[in-house]
């Protein structure tokens, strides 16, 4: 009974191993082909004078795109276990599509070679902070509140700033937004590991969804850390 229990548990724990380290590969590949998605619609619309004269230059598409991503977002994830990992799969490349048509005015507010070098800087952080959360012992939940918290907080202030135009707050807002998604990256990066790890015994369509819903995350937080630092380090055009 020892010697069949001994064979049969090794297997299932390599099995275990296998399947939680493809839904990981997972999250960093549908994360980096999102963002393919988003360079590529946000490269191509800066470069279409057309289509950019179409969405700025109405405020119904305009606000209609915004309120169609941040509908999309929503809807993912309150509808995440009711529907099919290729519905939320879709709707994950249609926000991320979404996402980079309203970035398209980077390229008309910034350089092309400062956007570049903002983006590489934002790589090396955010892998920097994807590997400390991924292998860090410290639970950073608690930190991960702060974070959060500290978000809405930036959120308001941006608002509020709307209507005070203060650039010295502007810039402190932006150094802020920095710090959070650098944290926020860490703590993200822990949390789907854990999830992975309780429930990535195998690939299935439910183990998928967590994988893609942790996918949807980093890039948000890429997405943002990325805006921000550009905020920052971002040449403008003359």
């Amino acid at each position: 009974m020892e010697n069949y229990i001994s064979t049969n548990a090794r297997p299932y724990e390599i099995v275990s191993e296998s399947a939680y380290a493809k839904l990981m590969r997972n999250v960093y590949l549908w994360m980096a082909l999102a963002l393919v998605v988003t360079g590529m619609s946000a490269y191509y619309v800066a470069h279409s004078p057309a289509i950019q004269q179409v969405i700025f230059s109405n405020l119904i598409v305009f606000w209609g795109l915004i309120i169609g991503e941040l509908a999309l977002v929503f809807a993912l994830n309150a509808m995440i276990n009711r529907i099919s990992f290729t519905t939320a799969g879709l709707m994950f490349v249609g926000y991320s599509l979404m996402n980079g048509v309203l970035l398209s005015s980077i390229f008309v507010v910034y350089t092309d070679e400062s956007i570049a070098s903002v983006f590489l800087i934002t790589a090396g952080t955010f892998g920097a902070m994807a590997v400390v959360g991924s292998f860090i012992k410290k639970d950073l939940s608690a930190v991960g509140r702060i974070f959060i918290m500290a978000l809405i907080g930036i959120i308001i202030a941006t608002v509020v700033n709307m209507f005070l135009r203060s650039d010295g707050l502007t810039m402190i807002l932006n150094y802020l937004g920095v710090l959070v998604f650098v944290g926020l990256t860490a703590y993200d990066a822990q949390k789907i590991k854990m999830m992975l790890q309780a429930h990535g015994t195998s690939v299935n369509e439910s183990t998928m969804k967590i994988a893609l819903l942790g996918s949807l995350s980093l890039y948000l937080d890429f997405i943002n850390l990325f805006l921000y630092l550009l905020r920052i380090f971002g040449a403008r055009r003359d």
